[in-house]
């Protein structure tokens, strides 16, 4: 069974090169199983990180809601927010709703390090922006020293290989190293993000779908949507993991 298991996590290797972290946690979890990380009994297969109970209990992002920012709106035409003051990206696709018990799944993916939840959050979207390039929100180095792995990133990954769409990690930098936007009020929150991005490449005529783990005020979206249309971009569209009401 373990040789067989590195076999199919290795398979996909170049012979000789280097094992990394990412190779390590999927071998891991192909010899071992995870617990669900909602409810703790069996998933139920290698590397599935949430049960089928728990996985229906999820609450998807399927109301009708404003198709610029996914804030719930009656008739799912634009919200007051975005008619007063349009931000600079073109829509919001959002998976679910940042309520429980999908933030315990997104806390566990961002500060637990369970990035088997990285394709599992991919498997379960059904539709996606339209799109010729995929970004992740970028961190800063040093939040990336810090946390170990870009949770954008990982869900960037698998999305952008399921829609066959290239991958762009280095096209956009965060050039100043803000806050949290979890520590901060609404107010400092819309300011802290301003002019944290700038783009090392060119993105002229380009459909960008911006990748992110939670949406709350979009105030760092709407920053780096500024960058991209800048840096020659037609649209921007994001894509969320979780959209906090």
């Amino acid at each position: 069974m373990v040789l067989e298991a590195f076999g199919k996590v290795s398979s996909g290797m170049r012979w000789g090169a280097r094992w990394n972290w990412r190779s390590l946690v999927s071998l891991f979890d192909t010899l071992i199983p995870p617990d669900c990380c909602l409810c703790g009994i069996p998933a139920g297969g290698a590397g599935v990180p949430v049960c089928n109970d728990c996985a229906g209990e999820l609450p998807r992002h399927d109301m009708p809601a404003c198709p610029c920012c996914a804030l719930p709106t009656p008739d799912g035409q634009a919200c007051g927010h975005c008619l007063l003051a349009a931000p600079m990206f073109d829509s919001t696709c959002a998976l679910y709703d940042y309520t429980f018990p999908a933030d315990v799944l997104v806390r566990a993916f961002k500060y637990h390090h369970r990035l088997s939840l990285a394709r599992f959050f991919a498997e379960a979207v059904s539709i996606l922006p339209e799109a010729d390039v995929v970004v992740p929100m970028p961190l800063h180095p040093r939040r990336l020293s810090e946390r170990g792995f870009n949770q954008a990133l990982e869900i960037a990954r698998p999305l952008a290989r399921a829609a066959g769409l290239p991958l762009e990690q280095e096209g956009v930098v965060r050039k100043r190293h803000t806050p949290p936007q979890a520590v901060l009020d609404r107010e400092d929150r819309l300011a802290n993000p301003r002019g944290a991005f700038a783009c090392r490449r060119r993105f002229d005529g380009l459909r960008v779908m911006v990748v992110d783990d939670v949406m709350t005020t979009g105030a760092s979206l709407d920053a780096l949507a500024r960058c991209l249309k800048a840096g020659g971009a037609v649209a921007v569209h994001n894509f969320v993991l979780a959209r906090a009401g």
